[in-house]
């Protein structure tokens, strides 16, 4: 997750203890956590064309707006990609990272629903990963769209859970290789 200037003190602040208390629960269920962030040149030339167009300058590579916002905790242990669009697949190294973590289900969790997170976990899904959408943990400043691509993906792309009904799955299957709902 990266600051965005669209994302409300009070949302925000929601939104990242949300996500805290998600990664505390994966960490001690010993699952790994693979935090991903959006990155661009200043001149832009790796940026999407709207932004090159409009010279939109917000995740700039050695600027804070780059950077996993301080008040979530990236651990040592963690691994850390950089995309360049929505997905967290595209024209990154997180196929082999999952292929080295063999984990059995993915939890996403961070901004923005309608396009980061629904790509992602589209990709995802046509991988053949049983994605979660931790509920709690995901937020858009487009609350319509992020409603609509909550709605469409639910049930069909992925399963929508609160961290009380990640947490409860996870102790259920410490120790097992199931998968979460």
């Amino acid at each position: 997750m990266t600051s965005s200037p669209a994302c409300e003190p009070s949302a925000r602040s929601l939104l990242t203890h949300s996500i805290s208390e998600l990664v505390q629960i994966v960490r001690l269920s010993g699952c790994p956590v693979v935090w991903i962030r959006q990155e661009f040149e200043e001149d832009l030339r790796d940026a999407f064309s709207e932004m090159r167009a409009n010279e939109i300058r917000i995740t700039i590579k050695g600027t804070s707006g780059c950077e996993i916002v301080p008040e979530l905790s990236p651990s040592s242990v963690d691994t850390i990609i950089v995309k360049k669009r929505y997905s967290g697949f595209f024209g990154t190294s997180l196929d082999e990272t999952l292929g080295r973590l063999h984990p059995d289900t993915l939890i996403l969790a961070g901004i923005n629903t309608h396009a980061c997170i629904r790509t992602t976990a589209i990709d995802a899904y046509q991988r053949d990963w049983p994605v979660v959408l931790a509920a709690d943990c995901i937020d858009s400043y487009d609350k319509l769209h992020h409603e609509i691509s909550l709605k469409y993906m639910s049930g069909r792309i992925a399963t929508v859970l609160t961290n009380a009904e990640i947490r409860a799955e996870l102790i259920a299957t410490q120790g097992s290789h199931r998968k979460l709902r």
